[in-house]
């Protein structure tokens, strides 16, 4: 797999993981949820399968990338960066006319970067594009890229988006409100990272842009 302008290491396709077990625990529990006291077992999951899928996910040879497709051509990219001793997730953006993809954030303990807010997030979250290969269900394109909100205090709508997004991959119905409560009060809003203010990315404008 290549992503123009990512040349850092061995890219596989990661989409067929987000169905598996272990999966969701590993990929909010770190960046959103595990200072909150949330456990793999809010998610479903039992210690063997998140111990499982944290060494798929994890493997220096080969490095998931989660593509989301979005309409107008462009595509949000979430790829684990297996770099031994340099491990992280990296969040980026990627369109036919641009030379290179744009990297607009990355986690490796902490949050680096641009957040998005909620209407920017749930915009690219509703606005999938079937010509191209990747993650069309909007609950897991939400979940991939719920460490980037920025917003913390969210409308009861946007709540129940989230619990809902949180029941399909696996949360109980007791296990999803503080589920979705300890991830929002962790976010980088909530922890004090300085956000980007109101004014939307490029990224993010050009999308709000779409039809």
């Amino acid at each position: 797999m290549l992503i123009e302008g990512y040349n850092s290491g061995p890219l596989v396709a990661g989409e067929p993981l987000v169905d598996r077990p272990g999966f969701w625990s590993n990929h909010l529990w770190g960046p959103c949820c595990r200072d909150a006291g949330a456990k793999p077992e809010w998610f479903g999951d039992d210690g063997a399968d998140v111990d499982a899928m944290s060494d798929l996910l994890m493997d220096p040879e080969r490095w998931p990338v989660f593509r989301m497709p979005v309409e107008g051509g462009y595509e949000a990219v979430v790829v684990y960066r297996n770099l031994v001793g340099d491990y992280g997730v990296d969040y980026m953006f990627t369109h036919p006319s641009w030379s290179s993809a744009q990297q607009i954030a990355s986690w490796d303990g902490d949050l680096h970067g641009d957040t998005l807010m909620w209407r920017e997030l749930i915009r690219i979250v509703d606005s999938p594009s079937s010509i191209a290969e990747g993650i069309e269900d909007p609950g897991a394109r939400l979940l991939l890229l719920l460490p980037l909100l920025t917003e913390h205090a969210l409308s009861d709508e946007a709540v129940a988006t989230l619990t809902a997004a949180l029941i399909a991959v696996g949360a109980s119905q007791d296990t999803a409100p503080p589920l979705h409560s300890t991830c929002l009060s962790t976010q980088p809003g909530a922890r004090g990272m300085t956000p980007r203010g109101a004014r939307p990315s490029v990224v993010a404008q050009a999308l709000l842009a779409l039809p």
